[in-house]
């Protein structure tokens, strides 16, 4: 059995985001030594890794939610998950378009900028007036703010 600061170390995760995960229910809540110390067992070691792993891919809480809810009925069809992988994909490729036509827009900015003074600075000019710039490398959730 390992204490949460053990295991917090064995995973690589602060003892906060262990809390945290028994809070919202990705991790069972510990069993308690005499002490009230939390304790935890193999399979939570385990879970937390493989949450710790998920997290580092970029899946969502839910999406780890419901992958951790399909790896507890191993005897299932594996569609689900192929599913949940090929979404965080789609994300991921979102993502990168928006990176790369993002990098364009600020390549571009850097070069039109001949120094000078900021009222002549082409950097200034552009991030003040969407319209100049070449691409639309706004962020899907930015644009439901505005």
């Amino acid at each position: 059995m390992l204490t949460i600061g053990k295991l917090g170390e064995a995973a690589r995760v602060k003892v906060p985001t262990i809390r945290y995960y028994e809070q919202i229910g990705l991790l069972p809540e510990a069993e308690r030594s005499a002490g009230n110390q939390r304790l935890y067992g193999r399979k939570a070691q385990e879970r937390l890794a493989f949450i710790r792993h998920a997290r580092d891919l970029g899946f969502t809480l839910e999406a780890i939610r419901d992958l951790l809810s399909l790896s507890d009925r191993p005897d299932q069809s594996c569609a689900a998950a192929d599913a949940i992988a090929r979404a965080q994909l789609a994300e991921v490729e979102s993502r990168l378009a928006r990176l790369t036509a993002l990098k364009a827009e600020l390549e571009r900015m850097v070069v039109q900028c001949a120094g000078g003074k900021i009222a002549d600075c082409r950097v200034i000019e552009v991030l003040g007036d969407h319209s100049l710039c070449a691409t639309d490398h706004r962020h899907p959730e930015t644009e439901l703010a505005q």
